[in-house]
């Protein structure tokens, strides 16, 4: 079974599912429920997190867009993009090729993994640090998502060129914790960016 990992060839869907012998159509499964969550056990049980970022590290106030006008992942993607840009955190002049990069891995397979997450993320040599955002859409984005359902919370994630061996424990952290149900709940009841960080904050020291 081929290696699979978050930021080399392959997307992170085959990074949750690749302890399955075979790896099966997600679509075409009626059991999906339980693929997903093997996935998230292995995340879990097998990734060890040591030295690893948090989504509150790659995140700020300013770098949460609380109402999403998106209606699909491309728009998504554009729209995180440009706050990270307006926040400085993304040059403009560089603003075209991240896009591209992030579409480019996007085109791939879908990172909408499922309970209505989405993780867009690339590396490119245009960054020297790690640069995240985070987008909430109420009404739900079409991420062509694994389970064919609404993607409410958005995290892009950045890395720079040839550290995706280093950050790899980074996402799995932000896949961990989106994956609770209480945590998206309480940032889809949110009612501003500020709350939103101080509860990705508190939920990240706590873990």
């Amino acid at each position: 079974m081929p290696t699979c990992g978050f930021f080399a060839d392959q997307p992170v869907e085959c990074t949750l599912l690749r302890t399955l012998e075979p790896c099966p159509r997600p679509r075409a499964s009626p059991n999906f429920q339980f693929y997903l969550e093997k996935g998230f056990n292995f995340l879990r049980n097998e990734l060890t997190c040591k030295s690893s970022m948090n989504l509150s590290d790659i995140l700020s106030t300013e770098q949460i867009v609380v109402d999403l006008n998106a209606v699909d992942r491309w728009q998504a993607i554009d729209e995180l993009i440009d706050c990270l840009v307006s926040t400085g955190k993304l040059k403009a002049a560089d603003r075209s090729a991240i896009v591209s990069v992030v579409r480019k891995r996007e085109s791939s397979m879908s990172t909408g993994i499922g309970f209505g997450i989405g993780i867009p993320h690339a590396s490119t040599d245009l960054l020297h640090e790690v640069v995240g955002a985070l987008g909430r859409s109420k009404e739900g984005v079409n991420f062509e998502a694994l389970d064919n359902q609404p993607v409410n919370l958005i995290v892009l994630f950045l890395v720079p060129q040839g550290q995706f061996q280093k950050h790899l424990h980074t996402l799995a952290n932000i896949a961990k914790l989106l994956h609770r149900r209480e945590f998206r709940k309480a940032l889809e009841d949110s009612p501003n960016a500020a709350e939103m960080y101080r509860i990705i904050r508190t939920e990240s020291i706590s873990k």
